[in-house]
């Protein structure tokens, strides 16, 4: 049996974070507005896009932060893709890396072993996987006929949805719901789920023994 901490005490300083994304940015607004709001202590050092269309660099750049793209389709392989945004990472000296809809697949170098983070909108092991992203996960979901979805944060590994859970927050799923109206409230749990998350990394509360995540208790 194998017994991990990614940090074994709590961080005197603010952790620092780089934010992965492929979108819109919104998990990036999200915990830049717990920053600035001091409800959390974190601060983002680096922002990666993994394509030259992704919307969220100019929120990223609005906000002052050093916004970088390393677009997906310029690297033949995975570890060429992987190794440049890590190379991005230690070079911004960055404490945990944070895939914030960031839809490309990468591989995890040792350095980064449980600290990488990810966050799904659906509850792992269902609705999970390479094609379960964004209005996909909600359409299934629906069709699935599911009475409850919610979210998840993981450590990522180097497989889509795959490394051990940290957290879960459910969401029912109502009568009359669309897959709009099930991202929306899906949504507000991701924006309470990914900041907690983050906290009890930073306060050393986070052990890994096999594939299960143990929140420690407070000090």
């Amino acid at each position: 049996m194998s017994v991990f901490a990614p940090i074994d005490e709590p961080l005197s300083r603010p952790l620092r974070l780089a934010v992965l994304i492929s979108g819109g940015g919104t998990t990036l607004e999200n915990l830049h507005s717990k920053i600035a709001a001091g409800e959390l202590s974190a601060e983002v050092c680096v922002v990666i896009a993994g394509n030259d269309s992704c919307r969220g660099i100019k929120k990223a750049e609005e906000q002052g932060l050093r916004a970088e793209v390393v677009p997906r389709s310029q690297f033949v392989s995975v570890a060429d893709f992987s190794r440049k945004i890590f190379d991005l990472c230690r070079e911004a000296d960055v404490d945990l890396v944070v895939l914030a809809g960031f839809l490309s697949l990468i591989e995890i170098p040792e350095d980064f072993r449980f600290r990488v983070m990810n966050i799904h909108p659906a509850l792992i092991p269902s609705f999970c996987g390479r094609g379960f992203f964004g209005h996909h996960v909600h359409e299934a979901v629906l069709d699935r006929g599911a009475k409850v979805s919610g979210c998840t944060v993981h450590f990522a590994d180097n497989e889509y949805d795959h490394g051990p859970i940290i957290l879960q927050i459910p969401v029912p799923v109502l009568e009359d719901d669309d897959p709009g109206r099930l991202a929306t409230r899906v949504f507000q749990a991701e924006c309470e789920a990914y900041p907690q998350a983050i906290r009890l990394f930073a306060d050393g509360r986070l052990q890994i023994t096999d594939r299960r995540v143990r929140i420690l208790p407070a000090p």
